[in-house]
């Protein structure tokens, strides 16, 4: 024993001194690395500065090149460093004496990366040195004006007398709001009113508003008038000298105070009328509003802007009128394009061989006044032949950044963008990396900001609350529109952006080299590149060639074979990507590779045909969201549990029917363990089996849960799930399908309901409506499925002050609905289907005021309308499906003595199941 002691201390010594000088090597690295974070930080700082700046001011192309050149050093920097990090984990210390053996043979294998890394960061820091010098040898001097304003004032105001000075025979109508407002300025209540347009850049309201301004007998009706258009970066008191000189021109210009004085004390016997045109910063209204006293002549103030923000900020009283401005319709879209284009002949009407390329032109525009009367205007200079106005229509989008006569259309919505700040401007670029007039849910938009790194915490909020902060900011900047909702376990927007914005978003997005765009049969990406979306691509979509370093791959509308798609090369080479989106993709398995993405924080599969997932994604330890919807995948491995930063599992299948059946419905099992993702906030469908009281019980652990759904739920499970769902104090949807149409949803022992759920949904039989629903304060949306209740929903429900949504499908086995008087304050959509003893719906006086959508289908009872449905006056969409005939054809315009009661309602639909494709197409 002693002789092998004495052969192995030696040997002991020597691997000991290894180790040290490992260590040694170690801690140098990591301050060398804690240096790069530093450089990177200063680095994204200058160049966040310098992009603001080029917002405003156009830059030599010199300059240009040089912040590529920096802003390629600055992914150099970020890839290294992401690199150290998998590095890291790759070697992560065991402990013991095996420990120690697998550390100095790791030791032996690390020295060379080690070695490479700080060879890399010397390289790196002296390039940055270089490119310093390199700019101040050429005077590529960052912090001073390269040259004057991007858009000069003269500009600005050139830009804007298109809209400001249009011909009364030129002049259409466009939203039928001129009367209107000008009724708003000459009637109406003597008190002080503001009158706020809303809208994108681009729609109207300049020349909407100065039409109404500019008429006699408005311009008669006040003592004094001034028009100020304000714009982006506005000097108060120049703004407010100019409206002195309009209002009285004997004024002297003072500061600020005096003037903001003079103007109140002039202004307070007077009618006066004020126009400020193109308002953008949100504490405009703050300070001017000082100078325009209430005095209750019937004076009125107009606000025209881009942004909701700066409306909520002007809304100080009732006395405020808003008006959103939308996009044309299609029949006066084409009116205003034939009336421009063809205004030197065919009396404005277009000639037959145009028009089918007229109608393609026009919808191109999608509805911009700006761009239909800008590019009709450019159309009616040119020869009326088609292969001269098919040349402008293929090029038309690159046309608006090259043609003269386009030009001013980029500039207007590219103010947009440059006033975002710059939290919200990679948010706004993301939009680019989807398809063309594809919509986006919310949600997604969120997973892919928080997995970019777009999205900032804030404290007490959630990363999704916050992204969903920047999404609403977007929108009330008018940047980003609302399609419709998509229904699910959790509703949620549908949103998109103008072709035109989305141009202008792809431009930027390449000056900055924030992704790329491969749109092909045959694509070989090259070159550095963070973000990669590819679509319309067959076989082998994408070559990889020189994208180490990419963070983001898209893909969309991809066909081929299984065997097209080389994922395992993907995996090796990509090792730093942080989001991979596989939708619809025809692949069938995932290698064993998968476990090479560290840095991987959102795995998409949706819509493939993946069975299963490799072990190795439990090395995934960043991933934050796995979704498996509609894929074979039924049961998740154990090594799941290890993924503590995982905070979305999404993952069911369902066949699409007309009609819900439970057989169509599958969920994801998984094993017991799940009480480790403590960051876990969506978690559906899991599907638990007879003996999962185990796996209900772990679920009072996860204290982040949002949004929870169960699938196969028995009776004998729901009291252990009552007490599991009274401690999810954050919990705000909840949905629970049972094993079997007959099985009984057992909910009753909840005593305490978590507050904050806003969405309930129950798939499978109920004994009663339980009183802990009746406190929910704030649910939103809830739906009732095979629930075959004896007693009125509609009864129990209607005292919930907040319910917007209510769908119920045979919930109800009793002969009478009853909506009391003054019942559901807050309803705007009730869908009853499959009550088939429902005799008589009785809606009484004062309730549902604002119900938007009623739907009733497969009520064969059913034969009379509901009583007093011609009270609702707020609603538009009546939907009847496989109803009695008796019932439908008093729901017609000309049906019998009842259909007087509809006819307020601007839709009304009818459809049974054989017809339903006709009714998906209208």
């Amino acid at each position: 024993m002693a002789e092998v002691i004495a052969l192995v201390t030696p040997v002991m010594d020597v691997l000991l001194q290894l180790l040290m000088k490992e260590a040694n090597s170690f801690k140098r690295l990591r301050k060398e690395v804690k240096s790069l974070k530093d450089e990177l930080e200063c680095v994204q700082c200058f160049l966040k500065d310098a992009e603001e700046r080029s917002e405003k001011e156009d830059m030599r192309d010199g300059v240009k090149v040089w912040l590529n050149q920096v802003r390629e050093e600055a992914f150099h920097i970020e890839d290294v460093i992401d690199l150290y990090i998998l590095h890291v984990a790759q070697h992560c210390h065991s402990r013991g004496f095996v420990g120690l053996l697998r550390r100095t043979a790791r030791m032996f294998k690390a020295l060379k990366p080690r070695y490479n890394f700080i060879s890399e960061i010397k390289e790196i820091k002296a390039s940055l040195r270089e490119i310093k010098d390199r700019g101040e040898r050429y005077g590529f001097n960052s912090s001073a004006p390269e040259s004057s304003s991007k858009v000069t004032e003269l500009e600005h105001c050139g830009i804007r007398l298109g809209s400001l000075f249009i011909e009364d025979d030129e002049f259409l109508d466009l939203h039928s709001t001129r009367d209107e407002l000008m009724t708003s300025l000459v009637e109406g209540a003597p008190t002080r009113t503001v009158i706020s347009l809303l809208g994108m850049g681009g729609i109207g309201k300049t020349t909407l508003v100065r039409k109404a301004y500019d008429a006699k007998v408005v311009k008669a009706h006040f003592d004094c008038y001034a028009w100020i258009t304000v714009s982006q970066s506005y000097n108060l008191e120049k703004l407010l000298g100019t409206m002195a000189k309009q209002l009285c021109p004997e004024f002297k210009i003072d500061a600020i105070e005096e003037l903001i004085g003079r103007l109140r004390n002039f202004l307070e016997t007077k009618r006066y009328l004020i126009v400020f045109d193109d308002v953008w910063q949100v504490d405009f209204w703050g300070v001017i509003k000082h100078a325009l006293p209430s005095n209750g002549r019937g004076s009125r103030i107009i606000v025209t802007t881009r942004n909701d923000m700066v409306i909520a900020a002007c809304q100080e009283d009732s006395c405020h009128l808003v008006k959103k401005l939308s996009p044309l319709s299609h029949e006066i879209a084409w009116q205003l394009f034939c009336k421009k284009a063809f205004r030197f002949k065919l009396e404005g009407h277009c000639s037959q061989e145009l028009e089918i390329l007229s109608l393609e032109i026009v919808r191109k525009c999608q509805g911009l006044p700006l761009v239909i009367s800008s590019v009709a205007s450019l159309l009616s200079t040119k020869e009326e032949n088609v292969s001269e106005w098919q040349k402008l229509n293929d090029t038309l989008n690159s046309q608006f950044q090259t043609n003269p006569h386009l030009s001013s259309i980029s500039k207007i919505l590219s103010l947009s963008y440059e006033n975002l700040p710059s939290y919200l401007k990679p948010c706004f670029l993301y939009f680019g990396m989807f398809p063309q007039g594809r919509s986006i849910s919310e949600i997604t938009l969120y997973r892919y900001w928080i997995a970019e790194g777009f999205i900032k915490e804030k404290r007490d909020k959630t990363l999704e609350q916050v992204a969903e902060e920047y999404l609403n900011e977007l929108i009330q900047r008018n940047m980003v529109q609302i399609q419709g909702l998509l229904w699910g376990c959790v509703p949620n927007r549908l949103c998109q952006v103008h072709d035109l914005m989305r141009d202008i978003i792809l431009s930027r997005a390449d000056e900055l080299n924030f992704y790329k765009i491969v749109d092909g049969k045959m694509s070989i990406v090259r070159g550095k590149c963070r973000r990669i979306s590819i679509y319309n691509c067959e076989n082998d979509c994408m070559k990889v060639n020189e994208i180490s370093g990419v963070r983001s791959i898209l893909l969309f509308n991809i066909d081929g074979q299984p065997t097209d798609f080389h994922l395992d090369s993907w995996f090796e080479k990509c090792k730093l990507l942080k989001v991979l989106n596989l939708t619809d993709i025809p692949i069938e398995h995932l290698p064993k590779g998968l476990g090479y993405l560290f840095h991987l924080k959102s795995l998409t599969l949706r819509n493939t045909k993946v069975k299963r997932l490799p072990k190795s994604i439990g090395k995934l330890q960043n991933l934050q969201l796995l979704d498996l919807m509609n894929t074979p995948v039924r049961e998740l491995p154990i090594e799941i549990n290890k993924l503590q930063n995982l905070r979305h599992i999404y993952g069911f299948s369902y066949k699409r029917t007309i009609r819900f059946c439970f057989e169509e419905l599958q969920g994801l099992r998984m094993h017991e363990g799940i009480g480790c993702l403590g960051e876990l906030q969506t978690l559906e469908f899991l599907e638990v089996s007879n003996d999962g009281t185990g796996i209900i019980t772990e679920l009072e652990g996860l204290r982040q849960l949002r949004i929870l759904s169960i699938y196969k739920l028995t009776a004998e499970l729901g009291a252990t799930l009552c007490a599991s769902i009274v401690k999810m104090n954050h919990l705000e949807c909840l949905a629970l399908v049972s094993n079997s149409e007959a099985e009984i949803l057992d909910l009753q022992a909840i005593s305490s309901p978590p507050l904050s759920l806003r969405i309930l949904s129950f798939i499978g039989r109920l004994s009663k409506i339980s009183n802990w629903i009746l406190k929910l304060s704030n649910l939103r949306t809830l739906t009732l499925l095979f629930s075959r209740l004896s007693d009125d929903p509609l009864k129990r429900l209607q005292s919930l002050p907040n319910l917007e949504y209510l769908y119920l499908y045979k919930a109800y086995d009793g002969e009478e609905i009853h909506i009391e008087e003054d019942g559901f304050q807050k309803l705007k959509f009730l869908e009853l289907c499959d009550l088939n003893e429902v005799r008589v719906i009785k809606i009484g006086r004062g309730s549902l005021p604002l119900l938007e959508e009623l739907r009733i289908g497969a009520c064969p009872q059913l034969k009379e309308v509901p009583s007093n449905i011609q009270h609702l006056r707020n609603l538009k969409i009546v939907e009847i499906s496989e109803m009695p005939m008796e019932f439908v054809l008093a729901m017609q315009p000309d049906g019998d003595q009842c259909c007087w009661k509809v006819k307020h309602v601007p839709n009304v639909w009818s459809w049974n199941k054989f017809e339903r494709d006709r009714f998906d197409a209208l």
